[in-house]
């Protein structure tokens, strides 16, 4: 897959590396010329250029990308890019970094966002789920299917606690995707059972997290 980075900073950096050791073919954009530092992540190509211009995403050949992601430090630049990459270089996906909560609500299909990461949301949902057991915490929002990628810890009380995981009644259109556990990353399988402490996490639809939260932490509510 080939996917192109605006932003070669210390996060779009990052990214490249984690992408490349999968095998993905990149493209790391920056406009200035202090951070065109090819000897950093020497596998990926290197492009000096404003990815807010349209001549710039030509020369980058985008409608050749698979996969965009806007990971500068500036959230104007990375709603602008994402915008040209999705309208006029028909890229299939597009991913965008928010860096100020409050401009997190632009980041949609109609500025040609696919999935908006949200910097602050994600270390704030990390800090929550660092203390708070049976608490659901959104990690991002996937735009297109109005779904959320949840978290959730499981405690002691839940009744679900040692059950199989392919026997616990999840929501509709609900899915359980990793367990964590012990430092360890575990695919689901149904036969698998989930135990006090695992770090659950889900793709859900928004208006199902509740009843989600309720199913595994049911104590929270009262129950």
């Amino acid at each position: 897959m080939r996917v192109a980075i605006a932003g070669a900073g210390a996060v779009g950096r990052s990214i490249a590396r984690e992408l490349i050791a999968n095998g993905h073919e990149i493209l790391l954009i920056d406009k200035e010329a202090d951070a065109i530092r090819p000897e950093r992540v020497p596998d990926a190509e290197w492009l000096l250029a404003d990815s807010c211009e349209l001549s710039s995403l030509e020369e980058a050949r985008l409608d050749r990308c698979d996969v965009v992601i806007a990971a500068t430090g500036d959230d104007k630049v990375n709603l602008v890019t994402s915008l040209l990459a999705k309208t006029e270089f028909g890229v299939p996906r597009t991913v965008g970094r928010v860096n100020h909560p409050n401009n997190e609500w632009l980041f949609t299909e109609a500025w040609g966002v696919d999935v908006n990461v949200s910097t602050p949301r994600i270390m704030s949902a990390l800090v929550e789920e660092a203390v708070t057991i049976g608490d659901l915490v959104r990690l991002f929002t996937f735009r297109q299917g109005s779904a959320n990628l949840v978290e959730l810890t499981l405690p002691a009380d839940s009744p679900y606690v040692g059950r199989q995981s392919g026997l616990i009644p999840l929501p509709e259109n609900c899915a359980l995707v990793t367990i964590l556990r012990d430092g360890m990353v575990y695919t689901p399988d149904p036969q698998h059972p989930v135990e006090s402490g695992d770090e659950l996490l889900f793709v859900v639809p928004a208006d199902k997290e509740d009843e989600l939260e309720r199913l595994l932490a049911p104590s929270k509510h009262g129950g």
